[in-house]
């Protein structure tokens, strides 16, 4: 005869709400309700002076009185590890909060909060409103997440309790600010923040993937090129001059006697247009399948007086073709995290090598991870990789009925890749300021 156990994920989350409530070093912090009229509180029939334990209290209360009972799941008790299901329990607490956090330092991010808040003493909602241009009850909404979740802190000079949520007082330590705000430059992880919500916008479109097949077009992600821009300016272009181009022996010198130069997936182009400026001499193109990336990287150039830059709309699936191909045109070819989008990554490829001029260098910046799954078990970024990959790289080649190769598809199989494409000598690189990314260096 089979026992069998039941499991209820609830009591965990009940636990954790409880330690977080009456642990000693978050006493005095919770017990601050007391403060708080509570008749904000809805459908709390409780006094403005109560406790904080009271409160938690007639919330366990009411909780208990309104419960209905869930099927609970059964399992054989002679395997089941009970240990192992609490903690992935917690573990699951820990996720949601997680990516609810996520989305809203998107939304702090893109709105100024974090920097009208960095190197400022304590803010209240209304203040910090008001020194970002924002509407006072979203903003102390948005805090509410911030706090809970140990991004903001409270003002640790309080000298009298507030007595509603709107006085309170809020601080970005330094330490956070790092991170977080524009004046960190390549250090702001608030930026990668955006792609959450902008992958999770098409979620209904990848469902539909999961089960006819087929891709979602970049037509779909209307904010996606403008995010890669911003990451673009941290990642590569502040990185050109002390870190990316040095990696191709006098390259430097060419630039400045003049070469020709394209660019493979230039998305908004602002690594050309950041060289055609410092270069004047050399030329650059950049090729996209995006149209609005190009339209807006072509205005770029025009406003810029910019006349040695152009860029092309321009599906390179067939760019394997002599018809197709530049044939040995260009002194430097570019791909930044771009190659593993393409339809046709090999077609790409090959093309790239036969438009290399006689002694030509190709540099590609792509996705530093392995090949093998089981190899990027100790990656400290692989499940946000493999979640972009699936809900955009992989999905927008298998819209174009191409290979689907995806953001992780290796160290391995890029140089498979590269050496079947007919590169004969390649060197791969690891720069400290960029965790992300491999550097390829290829030549003829």
């Amino acid at each position: 005869m089979k026992v069998t156990a039941a499991f209820d994920w609830r009591p965990h989350l009940r636990k954790s709400m409880g330690d977080r409530s009456y642990s000693s070093d978050r006493e005095n912090s919770c017990n601050s309700l007391a403060a708080f009229p509570l008749t904000e509180c809805a459908g709390l029939n409780t006094p403005d002076k109560t406790s904080g334990e009271q409160l938690w209290k007639d919330v366990e209360t009411m909780s208990t009185e309104l419960e209905v009972q869930p099927q609970r799941t059964e399992f054989d008790s002679s395997k089941f590890d009970s240990a192992k299901a609490d903690a992935f329990a917690e573990r699951m607490v820990d996720w949601l909060n997680g990516g609810a956090l996520a989305l809203m330092i998107s939304v702090g991010h893109r709105t100024g909060l974090f920097d009208a808040l960095r190197g400022k003493a304590a803010l209240t909602s209304s203040e910090l409103a008001s020194a970002a241009g924002l509407n006072e009850r979203y903003v102390r909404e948005w805090l509410g997440a911030m706090a809970t979740g140990g991004i903001v802190e409270f003002d640790d000079e309080l000298t009298e309790l507030p007595t509603t949520n709107a006085d309170v007082r809020y601080r970005l330590p330094d330490e956070h600010a790092a991170v977080l705000t524009r004046a960190a430059g390549a250090d702001n992880l608030a930026v990668t923040a955006q792609f959450l919500p902008i992958l999770a916008a098409v979620e209904d479109s990848i469902v539909h993937c999961f089960h006819q097949g087929g891709g979602v077009p970049y037509s779909s992600y209307p904010r996606f090129h403008e995010v890669m821009a911003e990451e673009s300016a941290n990642s590569v272009v502040g990185a050109l001059g002390q870190h990316i181009l040095p990696l191709v022996d006098g390259l430097t010198e060419q630039f400045e006697r003049g070469i020709s130069v394209l660019d493979v997936g230039c998305g908004r182009g602002l690594a050309m247009l950041a060289l055609a400026e410092r270069y004047p001499r050399s030329t650059f193109i950049g090729f996209d399948l995006s149209d609005a990336a190009v339209a807006a990287a072509n205005l770029q150039a025009s406003s810029s007086g910019l006349r040695n830059v152009r860029f092309e709309m321009r599906d390179l699936s067939d760019f394997h073709n002599d018809a197709a191909v530049d044939r040995r045109r260009f002194n430097l070819v570019t791909a930044f995290d771009a190659i593993h989008d393409q339809a046709r990554p090999d077609h790409v490829l090959i093309g790239i090598q036969k438009s290399l001029a006689p002694g030509g260098r190709f540099l590609m910046q792509d996705i530093r991870g392995s090949s093998c799954v089981h190899c990027n078990t100790e990656h400290p970024i692989a499940p946000f990789l493999y979640t972009i990959s699936c809900l955009h790289c992989m999905t927008v080649s298998l819209a174009q009925g191409g290979m689907g190769l995806g953001a992780m598809w290796g160290r391995e199989k890029a140089l498979e890749m590269l050496h079947e494409a007919g590169f004969t000598k390649v060197t791969v690189h690891e720069l400290p300021h960029d965790i992300q990314n491999y550097f390829y260096t290829a030549e003829q």
